[in-house]
């Protein structure tokens, strides 16, 4: 299950990547109206729009929800330590002061 939901999240992450990149700035809007080749672009000067708005949406939300489930199952699947149980100890000369080592010359 967490295979599945973790490929289906890698998808939407580059399919989210790919509409944001697919759609046409706020700009291209003003290029097209003076002969720019926004006019010419795949879907029409303003057929895509709307569709590519409302996929990237849905690509969104997808990839939301699969995040959130993917923490989820994260925080069911409690670790535990490799060492888990070994008490600490402290060397016994690690507590005492040393002193400065010796810098001077004979």
């Amino acid at each position: 299950m967490d295979t599945l939901i973790t490929v289906l999240h890698v998808i939407a992450a580059f399919s989210l990547i790919l509409t944001v990149l697919l759609q046409a700035g706020k700009g291209a809007a003003m290029g097209s109206g003076l002969g720019g080749s926004g006019s010419q672009a795949m879907f029409g000067s303003s057929g895509a729009g709307n569709f590519l708005t409302k996929l990237t949406t849905g690509i969104a939300i997808l990839f939301m929800v699969t995040s959130l489930t993917l923490a989820t199952f994260s925080n069911k699947n409690k670790s535990s330590s490799v060492i888990q149980g070994v008490e600490e100890s402290v060397p016994e000369n690690a507590t005492e002061s040393k002193d400065p080592p010796d810098t001077s010359s004979n």
